[in-house]
């Protein structure tokens, strides 16, 4: 209401039951997340999370369901006050392991997530861990006999002691707990116990304390490849490697050493090589990355041919081992691809008018499980078979003969296998990707929604929303879900909305995301005005009803915003960056700003004081509100302090 004041629009009054959009109606939304097709390819795990309102409560919780995969008979496996999540089938496809934080019978108070499992046909929930710093990332030996999986350390007994007597100093960077790569047996010993068997220990860390890191069993079962880095701060990641572990002698060989940052490993069905990401040298933030591969028994590493966007996540192998097969932000849709072993061109696979989220490979590589949504359709699960006939029939210079030889099976035919969302009609804005010039001749992309029941050639108020990142991207999402700036609310009052993927963002390739290197504020600004200017002269836009909001960089961008031109009536700072300096010196990623802005403050001061809000703030009149989380680590609240 504050910010439809402050742009000059009276809010429209809306009620939950006449078919407007409202906060009720988005926190009926559910999230669909982590679709995992099983082996045999007959049956689809996925996970809902549903909001959690009722009297005190306010969260999410997530639980795992089970459909056929021609989407009949969709039944909810696990049930609770917590959530299940990170589903992970057995070879057998008889059971499901997975992680939740439910208590065990002697532990009913501070639970942490750990193992668990279940079988697809029901019955209770039988727990494979019992671990204090928690579990995550559950994958099943290819024999079934052993789940690997990723271990925090836990509090030790003196850091226990220690908060006993009240000594409770903190040195900053120390004693940041690390993630290990473990095994636990499936069954139960002779003596009723399940083994668990740390693989890795020492400084390495699987993963950071923003989440676990990534590994892959060989075929074989013997060995499993993984990736880490020095420490779990997050600020390490730039120095990740891989290795293989013997699952049984625990000896760790070197596999992937370079100065590029890898990550994400997978063994080929062969068990002859072993594919991942890598990423530029230098690192760089914003930078690109490659899918390379290399022999199990070490040698140099090959890329493959460079994606469209080149910042590829690796999904797994194709059967056949020849090929790999990646996902990645194409503009405002995410598309799947698939890479030759041999380093022929990346094929894509999926139609450029589907948005493929989220999506995984089954172990036996016949099946893809992904969410897909759009503007006007909520997220659901889906499964499709693996388009060999397509990659095929789309590849080479006998793309005809192979098209006509791979027959129906070259179709991407996925088939819908969840049906969580049971919403009641609503009214949306119409949203439409658009595209106009700034003034530099680059050619920019973003996403107009337009108010209810909008009237062509009428001016209307215009929200823009600007990404974080700044390596975020607006894609086609659903604009009635929750979320910090409701593009459906504001559809609703009356509002158009321009969402910006301005220069820097993903999903338009290398160049486009590195053209805000050393320019924070300049090209990226001009790129919201020239957008602006572009609905104006479209005759949507009111120009002089605008506001603009953001979160992170978007929150940076908005700041920066009102320190440059009074053009808009209103603003939201969420999280922004205000200072590059202190920012640097308070955030728990202090190698972010120097590498954008090409070296450390005290030797380009000039650059960093000429991009930060806080050098520019002098005359700002904008009204803005400024939201800031208080405990976020990424970007400090004091970052909202001094914007204050």
């Amino acid at each position: 209401m504050w910010f439809a004041a402050a742009v000059a629009v009276t809010p429209q009054v809306v009620r939950a039951n006449d078919g407007a959009w409202t906060p009720e109606f988005a926190f009926k939304v559910k999230r669909v997340t982590q679709v995992r097709p099983s082996p045999d390819g007959r049956h689809v795990a996925y996970v809902v999370g549903t909001a959690a309102m009722e009297g005190e409560k306010s969260e999410w919780i997530s639980q795992i369901w089970v459909a056929d995969a021609d989407g009949r008979n969709p039944v909810q496996l696990t049930r609770g006050d917590k959530s299940s999540t990170a589903p992970a089938w057995s070879p057998d496809s008889h059971w499901i392991a997975f992680v939740s934080a439910r208590a065990t019978d002697k532990d009913a108070k501070d639970a942490k997530a750990n193992l668990w499992r279940i079988r697809i046909d029901g019955g209770e929930a039988e727990a494979l861990t019992d671990e204090k710093g928690g579990a995550a990332t559950p994958r099943w030996s290819p024999d079934g006999r052993r789940i690997a999986l990723l271990l925090t350390d836990a509090r030790s007994d003196d850091e226990k002691k220690a908060d006993k007597e009240k000594r409770d100093a903190r040195v900053v960077g120390e004693d940041v707990k690390r993630v290990r790569l473990a095994v636990v047996a499936a069954e139960k010993d002779g003596d009723g116990k399940r083994p668990l068997r740390r693989l890795t220990t020492g400084d390495p860390s699987v993963g950071n304390v923003e989440g676990p890191g990534h590994f892959d069993w060989s075929p074989d079962g013997k060995w499993i490849a993984f990736d880490h880095q020095p420490t779990a701060l997050v600020d390490d990641w730039t120095k990740g490697d891989i290795s293989l572990v013997e699952v049984e002698s625990g000896a760790v060989t070197p596999l992937a050493t370079t100065p590029a940052a890898e990550s994400n490993p997978s063994f080929s069905p062969d068990g002859r090589w072993v594919a991942y990401e890598a990423s530029d040298v230098p690192v760089r933030w914003g930078g690109a990355s490659r899918i390379e591969v290399v022999p199990v028994g070490g040698g140099t590493p090959r890329a493959l041919a460079a994606t469209f966007d080149e910042r590829p996540d690796l999904l797994g192998w194709t059967a056949d081992a020849t090929r790999v097969i990646v996902s990645e932000t194409r503009g405002t849709v995410g598309r799947l691809a698939a890479l030759p072993r041999d380093g022929g061109a990346a094929t894509e696979i999926t139609p450029a008018d589907t948005t493929v989220d989220t999506a995984s490979l089954n172990a036996s590589r016949t099946r893809i499980g992904f969410t897909s949504q759009a503007p006007d359709r909520a997220p659901e699960a889906f499964v499709a078979d693996v388009p060999v006939g397509r990659i095929e029939a789309t590849a080479g210079r006998a793309a005809k003969d192979r098209r006509r030889a791979a027959g129906t099976a070259a179709a991407w035919t996925p088939v819908q296998v969840s049906h969580a969302q049971d919403l009641p009609p609503v009214a949306l804005g119409r949203t439409e990707v658009v595209s106009w010039t700034a003034p530099d001749g680059k050619t920019i992309e973003g996403l107009v929604t337009y108010p209810v029941a909008y009237r062509a050639g009428t001016r209307v108020p215009l929200v823009v929303m600007v990404h974080g990142g700044p390596t975020g991207v607006f894609v086609r999402s659903y604009t009635g879900a929750p979320s910090p700036y409701s593009v459906a609310g504001f559809a609703t009052h009356g509002f158009a909305v321009l969402r910006c993927n301005v220069r820097g963002s993903g999903g338009y390739g290398r160049e486009f995301r590195y053209a805000n290197y050393k320019d924070w504020g300049g090209g990226d600004y001009r790129d919201i005005l020239s957008g602006v200017d572009a609905l104006i002269a479209k005759g949507v836009a009111d120009p002089d009803r605008l506001g603009i909001m953001g979160w992170s960089y978007g929150g940076y961008m908005t700041s920066w915003v009102i320190t440059q031109t009074r053009r808009f009536k209103a603003a939201s700072v969420g999280a922004g960056v205000t200072n590059l300096m202190s920012f640097t010196g308070t955030a728990d990623i202090p190698s972010f700003i120097p590498d954008y802005f090409g070296g450390e403050y005290w030797d380009t001061f000039d650059t960093w004081r000429a991009h930060s809000a806080m050098f520019n703030v002098k005359g700002v009149t904008t009204p803005t509100l400024i939201q800031h989380g208080e405990s976020d680590r990424r970007v400090p609240i004091s970052q909202g302090y001094e914007l204050y």
